[in-house]
């Protein structure tokens, strides 16, 4: 008799034990966040987004957190591979109970795991990644789970074919861009949109992704009379254009999009060719003073941050889901998705959102929002100005 109220003694501390894990559990609002933090040549636009993603959870917390409740951020590191971010999503969702994920930096990462969250309704704001099917194949289903707040690969299009049109003399504008599948629906977005303006490129080139001579295909460009080209492709492959550029002594204004943040251009292209790039961004460290104390916080933690619109848009999208929480009261999946197609008037540190989000629109960023910048010294990414940037109006920026 004694042994029996021994062990019923035990299994109550023993229930008391879960309860109280339980409660704690309760008690806190997790989101995940996973994106290649080592592996790929994205792993430096995933760090970038960490660190943001870190910087608003504390700035939540500091301010009493969500609902009266602690927000603790989960960091998965998903290595550039999309078995391991299913993994990952997988865990996130079943063993850590998120309510909501920040992720990832890669398209075809997020390709492969968006099904996960949409079945289990869990609300994703992807902050980096930029394919447009990532907030578009599920948009007829009652309700859409995956929001974005990142550079749309067609709305950096826009700008850099406004810029392009302005630019060049007699519209003479090439497109040169890698064979992936990136690069690929770069051309046809480039090809589309320079249309609307009346251009039609006076060459279309293509190289391999790690290819370092691409003499013969710029030869080609300078031969059909190009002073622009726009460049669709990634950091290291674009800094073989440019160095290619160098090599034949060709320096048309050149153009490319956000992917070229990354310190590998720098690195492989040398300073005087990287600062020669004009690339799209959704914001740089010198826009407001709000990017500047941001840029300083991740800097503690990453010292040699080029790629900060990534902080950036990590960031903001912490505080739409903060936002949405709020709004609807509950971390309920459901409920904060159609929360977050109303929210209204959030502080970011790239802009005020107001209604960022609609049933039929999860795109948090359009071309409205971006600019251009420039590399500075092959160390930092500044905004870029001129005469025609300063001329560019709405009407220019067709899509």
């Amino acid at each position: 008799m004694r042994m029996i109220h021994k062990i019923a003694k035990a299994a109550a501390i023993a229930l008391t034990a879960v309860c109280a894990i339980s409660a704690h559990a309760q008690d806190v609002i997790k989101i995940g966040y996973t994106a290649d933090q080592s592996a790929s040549g994205v792993a430096e636009l995933g760090i970038a987004g960490r660190w943001g993603f870190e910087a608003a959870i504390e700035d939540l917390n500091k301010a009493g957190g969500i609902l009266g409740r602690k927000v603790v951020g989960v960091v998965r590191d998903d290595l550039g591979t999309p078995p391991k971010a299913i993994q990952n999503v997988t865990e996130l969702i079943d063993n850590e109970k998120v309510q909501a994920i920040v992720g990832p930096a890669n398209s075809g990462n997020a390709l492969a795991w968006l099904h996960l969250p949409q079945q289990k309704k869990i609300p994703v704001v992807v902050p980096i990644a930029t394919s447009t099917e990532i907030t578009t194949r599920y948009a007829k289903e009652a309700q859409n789970y995956l929001f974005r707040v990142s550079m749309v690969d067609r709305e950096q299009v826009a700008l850099l074919a406004a810029y392009a049109a302005k630019a060049s003399k007699g519209h003479k504008i090439a497109i040169l861009a890698d064979s992936t599948g990136y690069g690929q629906g770069g051309i046809k977005d480039a090809t589309e949109v320079l249309a609307l303006h009346g251009v039609k490129p006076v060459a279309v080139e293509k190289y391999g992704p790690k290819d370092t001579d691409i003499t013969s295909q710029l030869t080609k460009i300078r031969d059909a009379g190009a002073d622009t080209v726009i460049i669709y492709g990634i950091a290291d492959g674009a800094a073989n254009v440019l160095r290619s550029m160098e090599k034949i002594n060709y320096l048309p204004t050149t153009l490319g999009t956000w992917g070229n943040l990354s310190s590998l251009l720098p690195r492989l292209a040398g300073p005087k060719m990287a600062d020669h790039l004009i690339l799209a961004a959704s914001t740089t460290e010198d826009s407001n003073a709000k990017t500047k104390s941001l840029g300083e916080r991740v800097r503690k933690n990453f010292p040699t941050l080029t790629t900060f619109p990534c902080s950036a848009q990590a960031y903001d999208s912490v505080m739409l889901l903060a936002a949405a929480m709020k709004a609807a009261g509950t971390t309920d999946g459901e409920k904060v998705a159609a929360a977050l197609e109303n929210v209204n008037n959030v502080e970011g540190v790239i802009k005020t959102y107001n209604k960022p989000f609609s049933k039929t629109d999860h795109e948090g960023l359009g071309v409205a929002d971006f600019y251009l910048a420039k590399w500075k010294n092959g160390t930092t990414v500044v905004r870029y100005e001129d005469a025609v940037t300063k001329s560019l109006t709405a009407a220019d920026l067709k899509k």
